[in-house]
């Protein structure tokens, strides 16, 4: 392998809707860099990327996968991410230590919703981007319709340089109108024959040839001057103008090729290698105390680990960026996140499963270790005596919660272990141990997430996890008031127990007036853990209970709110007055309190019009427009009330509240309805009122299960 410096390094990402192509293309590319001696194919499970059983399950690309190719004089790092959105937390970790994204695009699908959500975090992230219309060789193929739909959706700024003289099966030549020249493919692809551009070209060649010269001239000093003057630029000059041009995300150059029949991926190539930014052009990365570190060989080390994954006899493997200084085996580096020495034993660079041993990798190039005992993803490492931490990649909310089990309680404490195993590798799936609602509840970004996770588990842990829809977390509430005595006594034999307590319980809310007829001696509002609040008022007079039993009757007041008597859930937004009561001399004590204020609090509780609270969602959906109505149809059956409706792209958004309640298995219905074409994100709102007939129910379902 090639030594190489900042300077020669290229690391480019591919992304794009599931089925563009992208594992197939890499493929080529490896192939026409001489990486790799024979192409390999999805069907056949042999391409460099998509190497685990899972994937070749599934047929489709599951994680991302670092490789590189030698190009002439550069070394071109290359991350293949899968299409799917329910793993967009591996393409989200991909774009942050990419320089270039490579958007591929199907022929003839158009853009479609995967490129929608990656051209998200591209933005995000400010990355050049160039994009490539594959599968040109499809029957379906259409290169005009595919880039008018790119544009409405990512702007004007994407200009072609190539276009398919011919599309469809008999796709096999290329007009690039940077070079202006025709690329014409033998039947088995490969290398192509340069040609003149027909003359029934030229006049459309010339026209796009002239918008990439604009584009080229505006975005380099001292070219506007020449390009007015001489009308042209020579090919240096061009290529410089939009260099500049691409690294500013001023123009967005756009390819097209057949990763299948290997046409177009060399020129692509080419373009990467010439054109596309290397580390040390990019600007440089933001720390989270917003100061800038740039991507120097000079300086001390400093490196990025974007991924982590666990694998069998090996044990936790890294994969990370060298955002500054040069790395060798044996440094030790300080983890600025937990303050851990970490010993970098081994230097691999990554090929797909392959790993190739190095002796240091510079400023700027992608690597991989093994065996660290404290660094996991988004973590920062550093030479020693320097702080500097990275700002952390932040993955989008879950859209999706289940309960899990196993099938006994051994296994429960595998299936346990092993979650957390895949946590610690994958950013978007959490794990909640809910001592409130008694479950393990798994958060992940759709159904397939999960149930990759539930076939990992099986495979690589022999753990069986089984799914159901987990218990909502209700709230309770009062829109009353009402008041209530409750006296606790207890005789056994010597001292026993006495407590009496008068209170009155009423709706809370900020701003509310002081309550009436009472004797205020002490208040106290409180925020509750689980949301919303407490307000305590002590309004004894005569000393008819002594303050020191204050705490006792408020941890009993806590306990009954704790698990409300409605559904068991939590209580909020309450006012207690404690305004009277007896003691006893002996007898009396904090336990005898306790419990008189949690019969006390229950009793009023229950006739103060007792009101169930539901967790609603901010919910947008994005859609085809010929799929808007069938979308609404569905979010009413759901409960949701519709806020807002707005155009993006070629998309609808739709705007709603939807009770959590009724977002179970909501992605999988999506997907049916829409044929996959459809997206969503989702985020706590606020809690609202139960309507009367579903209130009614649960609390007849909770009476049910309380009697069993």
């Amino acid at each position: 392998m090639m030594s190489t410096n900042t300077q020669n390094l290229r690391n480019v990402v591919l992304l794009g809707h599931s089925g563009s192509g992208k594992t197939t293309l890499i493929e080529t590319m490896l192939y026409e860099g001489g990486a790799i001696k024979r192409r390999g194919t999805v069907e056949t499970r042999n391409t460099v990327s998509d190497y685990t059983d899972i994937e070749h399950d599934r047929g489709n690309t599951i994680f991302s996968h670092q490789m590189f190719v030698n190009w002439k004089y550069n070394k071109i790092n290359i991350i293949d991410t899968p299409g799917f959105d329910d793993f967009v937390g591996e393409t989200v970790s991909s774009l942050k230590v990419a320089d270039t994204a490579v958007i591929v695009l199907n022929a003839a699908n158009g853009v479609e919703v995967g490129t929608e959500i990656v051209w998200e975090y591209v933005e995000k992230y400010q990355t050049p981007a160039i994009f490539v219309i594959n599968q040109m060789d499809h029957p379906k193929a259409d290169f005009e319709k595919t880039l008018e739909q790119a544009k409405e959706r990512f702007g004007n700024k994407l200009l072609p340089l190539q276009y398919p003289y011919n599309s469809g099966v008999s796709f096999n030549a290329i007009i690039d109108v940077l070079r202006m020249v025709m690329y014409k493919f033998p039947a088995e692809g490969g290398k192509p024959e340069k040609k003149p551009i027909p003359e029934s070209e030229m006049e459309r060649a010339n026209a796009m040839h002239n918008a990439l010269v604009e584009v080229a001239a505006e975005n380099e000093e001292g070219l506007m001057e020449k390009y007015f003057e001489e009308g042209n630029l020579s090919e240096d000059e061009l290529a410089k103008g939009i260099t500049v041009a691409l690294a500013k995300q001023q123009f967005f150059p756009v390819f097209v090729t057949s990763g299948l029949k290997d046409m177009g991926s060399g020129r692509l190539m080419g373009f990467i290698d010439d054109i596309a930014p290397s580390p040390a052009e990019r600007p440089a990365r933001k720390l989270e105390n917003e100061m800038e570190i740039p991507c120097d060989p000079n300086d001390k080390t400093t490196i990025f680990i974007y991924k982590t994954l666990s694998e069998p006899q090996v044990g936790m493997v890294s994969y990370f960026k060298v955002l500054s200084g040069i790395l060798k085996p044996g440094d030790e580096l300080v983890n600025a996140n937990n303050g851990e020495v970490e010993r970098i034993s081994q230097l691999f660079v990554a090929e797909g499963k392959d790993r190739t041993p190095v002796s240091e990798l510079v400023a700027g190039d992608l690597g991989v270790t093994v065996k660290l005992k404290y660094g996991h993803s988004n973590n920062t490492l550093n030479s020693k005596g320097l702080e500097r931490k990275i700002r952390p990649m932040e993955f989008p909310e879950s859209r999706i919660r289940k309960a899990v089990s196993a099938d006994s309680s051994a296994d429960m404490e595998k299936l346990v272990t092993a979650l957390h195993k895949i946590e610690e590798e994958d950013p978007t799936l959490k794990v909640e141990q809910s001592a409130e609602l008694k479950q393990t509840i798994l958060h992940g970004q759709g159904q397939l997430h999960l149930d990759l996770v539930k076939q990992r588990l099986l495979k690589e842990f022999g753990v069986k996890m089984n799914f159901s829809n987990p218990k909502i977390p209700y709230r309770e509430t009062i829109t009353g008031r009402a008041d209530a005595d409750y006296r606790h006594k207890k005789q056994s034999g010597g001292a026993g127990q006495f407590g009496e307590i008068h209170m009155r319980v009423e709706n809370f809310y900020d701003g509310m007036d002081e309550p009436t007829g009472m004797n205020i001696r002490q208040k106290d509002i409180e925020d509750l853990p689980w949301g919303g609040k407490l307000a305590f008022y002590w309004c004894i007079v005569g000393g008819t209970i002594d303050n020191r039993y204050i705490g006792a009757i408020k941890k009993g007041i806590m306990q009954q709110m704790k698990e409300g008597p409605l559904t068991g859930s939590h209580c909020q937004n309450v006012r207690v007055c404690v305004y009277d009561g007896k003691m006893h001399s002996v007898d009396s004590n904090d336990i005898s309190f306790q419990l008189a204020a949690s019969g006390a609090f229950r009793e009023a509780f229950q006739n103060s019009k007792p009101q169930l609270l539901e967790p609603v969602y901010h919910v947008e959906i994005l859609c085809p427009d010929e799929d808007t109505g069938d979308v609404m149809g569905d979010l009413q059956t759901r409960r949701a009330m519709i806020s807002g409706m707005d155009s993006e792209g070629h998309y609808q958004k739709i705007i709603a509240e939807v009770p959590l309640a009724e977002m179970h298995d909501y992605g999988s219905s999506l997907r049916s309805i829409t044929g996959g074409r459809a997206k969503f994100s989702m985020k706590f709102s606020d809690y609202q009122l139960v309507p009367p007939n579903v209130q009614n129910e649960l609390v007849k379902s909770h009476a049910g299960l309380q009697e069993a």
